[in-house]
């Protein structure tokens, strides 16, 4: 079990996740780990046909994600140096959960408990809750070509999924420190005084 601070923002698409990592990086020295996502070469493939092509989105991100967090150990955990990442790794169960079915699902579920059973965990999250006219703004002003025509039920549901599932983790983990933002009305890019609230809440937990 890592000791050293690793904190992961996470949130639905377009919730402000990297951002807000990237800043926290920025101002409190802390090593940054980000998420491949446009480098997936069966992104475009899977928004034409999730049906043919989402096992193999999916086992991408999960094997990168697994050497990310490997590497993260090694060269940053291991050496009491603190991280921040824009992912935490039980993303990859909420969109498999709703993106795969039946055998491939089940075997998804097995891998995914293999690969992630002695991965180092985050023992700080920070969540950026947002509702559906948010993320729909920042998903447009972002101008991903692949996320433009984004089903809204399928963004619903991920909120849904995403409320779910952080419930499931605090549940897990009581003692978890889980530092909640409201994306609706906290605007942490364009307000300076939201920005330093936050990060003084991520300052008393990594002291």
């Amino acid at each position: 079990m890592n000791t050293a601070p690793f904190i992961a923002v996470e949130g639905p698409i377009g919730a402000g996740k990297t951002t807000l990592a990237c800043m926290l990086s920025e101002t409190l020295s802390l090593s940054l780990v980000k998420e491949i996502v446009e480098e997936n070469p069966f992104l475009d493939k899977f928004y034409e046909d999730k049906d043919e092509w989402s096992f193999q989105l999916e086992m991408f991100f999960l094997c990168n994600r697994y050497k990310q967090l490997e590497d993260t150990e090694k060269e940053y955990l291991h050496k009491n140096t603190p991280v921040i990442s824009d992912y935490h790794i039980y993303k990859n169960l909420i969109f498999a959960e709703r993106t795969l079915k039946g055998k491939k699902l089940e075997k998804y579920r097995k891998i995914y408990g293999l690969l992630t059973e002695d991965l180092p965990k985050p023992n700080i999250i920070i969540y950026i809750r947002a509702s559906l006219p948010t993320l729909l703004k920042r998903i447009k002003k972002r101008g991903r070509p692949f996320e433009q025509q984004m089903d809204e039920l399928y963004l619903e549901q991920l909120i849904k999924d995403y409320e779910a599932a952080i419930k499931q983790i605090k549940e897990s983990d009581p003692s978890l420190p889980v530092i909640e933002i409201n994306g609706d009305k906290d605007d942490f890019v364009l307000s300076e005084a939201v920005y330093n609230r936050i990060a003084d809440q991520v300052k008393e937990y990594i002291r």
